[in-house]
């Protein structure tokens, strides 16, 4: 079931539950949250629905395509296609911003399905390897890109929720430096300049 589609019950435990996690979020990398937050989030990945209009993804995927192919020339074009199809999917399930998400993936990976940061952080969407122990399944790889985009979209679905919708808080989450600007103001750049509709 999409978020957009709960109940407001639902969602008041959603936000309930991801609160509770009470995690300070102040270092460079993703932070373990307590396992509240794991069970939610394993939950709603689990319960993945989404419904989308065939020809607003169809205009979306050539505008992106286009965005994408001048951004980073150097991605094949059935790769570039694969990024976006998932991106397209896994954000609209997990009701998060689809050009949002391009845009962290400019900011953390530019692109690069293979990165690995100082941190141990991996792929498009730099996921810190705890999260597949804890969300998902030890033999998952967070270089295939399908993975890191279903992880990167939910986990930042519920950093937005721990943040009543606060997205300069959420993303500063993310990137595990929360109250700082500049990490938020790097992916703002990149909305703006590229992403944005």
């Amino acid at each position: 079931m999409a978020l957009s589609n709960m109940t407001p019950s639902r969602n008041f435990i959603i936000i309930v539950l991801v609160a509770l996690a009470g995690f300070t979020g102040t270092s460079r990398a993703q932070e373990r949250p307590n396992q509240a937050f794991y069970d939610e989030l394993k939950a709603l990945m689990e319960a993945e629905n989404h419904f989308v209009d065939r020809y607003d993804a169809e205009v979306w995927m050539k505008d992106m395509s286009g965005r994408l192919a001048r951004r980073a020339p150097h991605i094949p074009e059935d790769e570039r296609l694969k990024i976006l199809t998932l991106v397209h999917r896994y954000a609209n399930s997990s009701g998060v911003d689809p050009q949002l998400v391009l845009a962290i993936m400019e900011v953390e990976s530019n692109f690069d399905r293979y990165a690995l940061s100082v941190a141990n952080a991996r792929g498009l969407m730099q996921i810190m390897p705890f999260w597949k122990d804890e969300i998902g399944h030890q033999k998952d790889s967070l270089f295939d890109m399908e993975t890191n985009v279903r992880y990167g979209c939910y986990i930042l679905k519920l950093y937005l929720d721990m943040e009543k919708g606060n997205l300069t808080y959420a993303l500063g989450r993310y990137n595990g430096s929360r109250g700082r600007a500049k990490y938020p103001n790097k992916v703002y750049a990149a909305l703006r300049k590229r992403w944005a509709l």
